[in-house]
């Protein structure tokens, strides 16, 4: 039996504008069923740097934009402490829906990390994004979005401040192949932490975030 990926709704020419109108047709993994929409990526369509993430959440689900949610406010503030400018970046996910599980009491919808059969499934939109944008520096945000584009047995916290290459992975386009990457925490894992130990978290993700920022070519 072969399993279904979302590479059948994708359409021939790979441009951000085609690509986020053919997305909210997909039907590639199950996740559609439950999500308000799919989220596509955001910013210039030829942005130098390209930031990854794992997956919409609850807000972005609702808004139809990625990143604009608690860990998006967060990843505002790095990028400006990190000397880097919001508006310039192409900021996207690894999964286009957002997963997750209803709360006990009440209509809250709960996080859930999607699997490695369902980020299979979306990475060919990743991998379109990819050969739409052709960013110069990759950023992957947790372990999701390393793993999406590093493989699985890739770690983020043993190649954290590395200046990396995508690998021969089937479906990388070749014209990023030559593309800059950074792996370091998601915004989520700060505010999920222990409260004495946010601030070092975040230092931490501003200095990945500087070393992206350094690897793009003068």
């Amino acid at each position: 039996m072969t399993t279904r990926t979302a590479a059948e709704f994708i359409p021939p020419v790979h441009d951000v504008p085609r690509l986020a109108a053919a997305v909210q047709t997909c039907r590639g993994c199950g996740l559609y069923e439950n999500a308000t929409q799919a989220v596509f990526g955001s910013g210039p369509a030829a942005a130098r740097m390209m930031l990854v993430g794992e997956q919409p959440g609850d807000r972005e689900d609702l808004a139809g934009e990625p990143f604009v949610g608690p860990a998006g406010r967060l990843l505002d503030k790095a990028i400006d402490e990190a000397g880097l400018e919001r508006a310039p970046l192409y900021l996207t996910n690894a999964v286009k829906h957002f997963k997750f599980v209803a709360s006990e009491r009440g209509k809250r919808r709960i996080h859930k990390t999607p699997s490695r059969t369902e980020v299979v499934a979306c990475r060919p939109w990743l991998f379109a994004e990819l050969e739409a944008v052709e960013p110069q520096v990759v950023v992957l945000l947790g372990a999701t979005a390393a793993k999406a584009l590093m493989g699985s047995d890739f770690r983020v916290t043993a190649h954290r401040g590395e200046a990396l290459r995508l690998p021969a992975l089937d479906g990388i386009p070749a014209t990023v192949r030559d593309a800059a990457v950074v792996a370091t925490i998601h915004p989520s894992a700060v505010l999920r932490g222990p409260s004495d130990a946010r601030e070092e978290s975040f230092r931490s993700l501003v200095a990945d975030l500087r070393l992206a920022g350094d690897l793009l070519p003068a």
